[in-house]
């Protein structure tokens, strides 16, 4: 666990999110342009082609309300326990920031070390060379001041707590 993070974006933002509210497997974890509340993204919160992925990966939202809950990292903030650093763009209509923003309200008070850069411009998944440049910098600075690690160069990322 000393050793270990975790990292994903969209789909994989979700597994690492999941990862990091259910578990305490990870010394930190990078969650990139993440499916947060699956009820909300099942429930009109993404555009009309991934609106109805979750139907058949999680099952009918009308029938199985509790399971949405259950998968979703939104409804488990409250157990995050590891340093964490949030990414998204703030023009993403298939994971809307929204998410993120419902997911830090529930952090509120935790006293989780954090970090939430949200990009102007951006959509799922970063386009711009100055964006990845960001992204890459303040994740391994996320790495390096749990690892305790010192790379030359990299500015540092301010952690909330």
């Amino acid at each position: 666990r000393d050793r270990l993070a975790i990292r994903g974006g969209s789909a994989g933002g979700w597994t690492a999110a999941a990862s990091l509210t259910t578990t305490d497997v990870y010394a930190c974890g990078t969650i990139l342009y993440p499916i947060l509340d699956l009820a909300g993204w099942g429930d009109g919160e993404t555009h009309d082609l991934e609106s109805q992925y979750l139907e058949t990966l999680v099952g009918p939202l009308a029938e199985v309300p509790g399971r949405y809950a259950e998968r979703s990292p939104a409804a488990h903030a409250d157990r995050l326990t590891a340093p964490f650093l949030l990414l998204q763009g703030l023009d993403d209509v298939i994971c809307p920031p929204t998410q993120c923003e419902r997911f830090l309200a529930r952090m509120e008070g935790r006293r989780v070390p954090h970090a939430y850069i949200a990009f102007e411009g951006e959509g799922h998944g970063f386009r711009r060379a100055e964006t990845m440049i960001r992204v890459l910098e303040s994740e391994l600075s996320l790495y390096a001041q749990v690892f305790g690690l010192n790379p030359p160069g990299i500015p540092t990322l301010e952690l909330t707590k």
